[in-house]
């Protein structure tokens, strides 16, 4: 069992000066979605893009191009990036999550299961990139979720990168390790989503016990993911990990207050930042 998290580490993180300029505070970049999953990395940009300076985003799938527009209209700092140039985009940003949106199979009449999985073309293609684009910048600070936790082998982790595999996720990419385990031998810090969060790495293991049921909705992990992210460009990552974790679910909380656990993964994202603001000034 992990130590509790205190919540007072949380005034910790990184604050913008006032004197900031352009670009002072933070820029990230966010690669994942599909023709399937076109929500989910957009959950992650809501969030990310209210607190860096920029957050430029990336699919391999260019039919997401409509939709990211018009989420653009409602975030000054979304930047659609085309994917050749991706790259670029990956050297300049501080941070970069893989994986919201990415599919793991194109058809639920594709054989897979927890323990056994036929990788089609769609597996195929999350499989390759993720691997490509965490061999080819390895020195980058990587946050890794949801399609690319699916298909990856856990070697290609890059040192001090987040992984937040939920129940599922961490059955595929560690087998039977614990929590801090598969943080030691991967040299990663893993948080280990659920009912309790734990986050490991750096010799630590930290539980975080806040939070309802209504976090089990669908796209709430790919906020998780956009904090995570956006946290990590000016934070150390256990810290980055912790508070993201914490604030995601104190942002539940405030939730389950008013509408119990009928809230949505839009509600969420929409309230996070608010929540932060509380509980780091």
């Amino acid at each position: 069992m992990g130590q509790i998290f205190d919540k007072e580490l949380l005034k910790r993180l990184y604050q913008p000066a006032r004197e900031s300029a352009g670009e002072d505070n933070g820029q990230v970049t966010i690669i994942g979605g599909s023709s399937l999953f076109h929500g989910a990395p957009l959950l992650s940009l809501k969030v990310a893009a209210r607190i860096v300076d920029m957050v430029f985003f990336s699919s391999p799938e260019g039919s997401l191009g409509p939709v990211a527009e018009q989420l653009k209209s409602r975030l000054s700092s979304f930047i659609w990036v085309p994917w050749e140039e991706v790259g670029d985009y990956i050297e300049k940003s501080e941070a970069v999550l893989i994986g919201p949106g990415f599919m793991r199979f194109r058809s639920e009449k594709t054989p897979h299961g927890e323990r056994s999985h036929v990788c089609d073309e769609a597996c195929q293609v999350t499989k390759e990139l993720t691997k490509k684009l965490l061999q080819e910048f390895p020195h980058k600070k990587w946050v890794i979720d949801a399609g690319s936790l699916q298909v990856m082998d856990a070697d290609w982790i890059p040192e001090g990168a987040i992984v937040t595999p939920n129940k599922k996720e961490f059955e595929l990419l560690f087998g039977g390790l614990d929590a801090s385990s598969a943080a030691e031998k991967n040299h990663c810090i893993v948080v280990q989503k659920g009912p309790k969060t734990l986050v490991a790495g750096e010799g630590k293991l930290v539980e975080i016990s806040n939070g309802n049921a209504g976090l089990t909705k669908g796209g709430t992990g790919d906020v998780l993911a956009g904090l995570s992210v956006a946290l990590l460009a000016k934070n150390e990552p256990f810290l980055a990990a912790c508070a993201a974790s914490y604030v995601t679910k104190a942002a539940g909380d405030e939730l389950f207050g008013s509408v119990g656990p009928n809230y949505s993964a839009d509600d969420l994202a929409d309230l996070v930042p608010s929540v932060l603001h509380e509980l780091t000034k």
